[in-house]
């Protein structure tokens, strides 16, 4: 690799902390629940963050092609620290939804850049067949920033609920001068007439048109909300079962381990397994950890998270890599915060029926009625999905 592209694996790293070091992220349903929010009201805030993402993922992702990804970076990292300081100095629920929508649209402009960025780098250098290995090396170090996270961030919560969102707003930070420091890869391919009919065109090709595309877009996204919901809901359940805030962090940062650690691995792991029955073991994991969540009550359920995590570990890095080998290079990004788009419209549409199931039934039946919600999806996608792929995994 040339000196620059080859420094920017490291700034995505740092990146990647600055994201993923979430001392909020183990506590944040708890602070809601301490600041008198109901489990709607709670929902209702996730579900708002990722509208925002949805209304400007795809504008954000199609920008990284046009005009550097670099740059997109920059915008998103600043957005993220303000969204932050805002949580560390005000009170309210509206206040509140200011910060997530300001957190949602940077995290849109974060979302998929990073990835493309990592890719164009490797490619540059013609090492992008490495990327698995890579993409699950930047998982493992958000994954281990993101379980160390959990250690501080309940202990700083058992202090005071606020301190969390201070300090995390130092951390976000760290992300800005690590993104302007990133080097703009060469890239094969830009888009000749950027607007936004070129957007349309792009969506148009990747959901409709290359059916490729399509099957892998649905199927990593669905699989995408199913691990995503989990890490909100989970904190609640142990709530409920007597975990103190201590004691969620401690959890939050065993099951990133464990995440973390698998990422590292998640390349050779597809390889001894096969693609077909890597798919078919995760998704099946997946899906079936929240009905059977749905019937524990107890500690029990901490063996159940951790098989949970470990198949996340498997599957997101390996689902982006099968959506990078049929993209092409002008419109990576903007496939990539496709996906994340059609993740995060999922979550808006599940996470108020998983406040409105919790408020008026139980957790436990949200649980499974939420399981069979998903299960219904992945069954419904995965032939299709895996057929798209019979024809596009490398040989050895």
């Amino acid at each position: 690799m040339r000196t620059g592209i080859e420094s920017n694996i490291g700034k995505l790293y740092i990146i990647k902390i600055a994201k993923w070091f979430m001392l909020t992220m183990p506590i944040l349903m708890l602070f809601y629940k301490d600041m008198g929010f109901s489990d709607r009201e709670s929902f209702q805030l996730k579900a708002f963050y990722s509208i925002a993402i949805v209304i400007f993922e795809i504008p954000s992702g199609y920008l990284a092609d046009v005009i550097g990804r670099r740059k997109t970076l920059i915008f998103g990292s600043i957005l993220g620290t303000l969204g932050f300081l805002v949580y560390a100095t005000t009170s309210g629920y509206y206040w509140f939804l200011i910060a997530e929508i300001i957190l949602g649209i940077g995290q849109s402009f974060v979302s998929g850049a990073d990835s493309a960025i990592m890719y164009d780098s490797l490619k540059s250098a013609g090492r992008e067949r490495e990327y698995v290995k890579f993409e699950g090396r930047n998982f493992t170090v958000g994954n281990y920033s993101e379980a160390l996270a959990g250690i501080i961030g309940g202990a700083l919560a058992a202090i005071n609920m606020r301190y969390p969102f201070i300090f995390q707003t130092a951390i976000a930070f760290m992300a800005v001068p690590a993104s302007i420091m990133l080097v703009e890869p060469t890239r094969i391919g830009k888009r000749k007439k950027p607007g936004f009919r070129d957007i349309l065109s792009v969506v148009w090709f990747a959901t409709v048109k290359n059916s490729k595309l399509r099957y892998n877009l649905l199927f990593s996204s669905i699989l995408g909300t199913a691990t995503l919901t989990m890490a909100w809901i989970y904190q609640l359940y142990l709530n409920d079962i007597g975990f103190s805030e201590y004691a969620i962090g401690s959890t939050h940062t065993v099951l990133n381990l464990i995440v973390g650690t698998t990422t590292l691995f998640a390349y050779k792991i597809e390889a001894r397994l096969k693609p077909k029955m890597t798919i078919w073991l995760t998704s099946i994991i997946i899906t079936g950890s929240y009905i059977i969540s749905g019937f524990i009550e107890s500690a029990w359920i901490l063996i159940v998270l951790g098989v949970f995590y470990f198949s996340r570990g498997i599957a997101t890095p390996v689902l982006k890599d099968y959506i990078n080998r049929i993209t092409s290079d002008d419109m990576r990004a903007t496939v990539l915060s496709i996906r994340s788009l059609i993740i995060r419209g999922f979550f808006a549409l599940i996470a108020p029926l998983i406040g409105f199931l919790s408020d008026s039934y139980t957790r436990s039946f949200s649980l499974k009625m939420i399981g069979i919600v998903f299960t219904l999806l992945v069954g419904s996608s995965i032939f299709l999905f895996l057929r798209s792929i019979e024809h596009n995994t490398p040989k050895d």
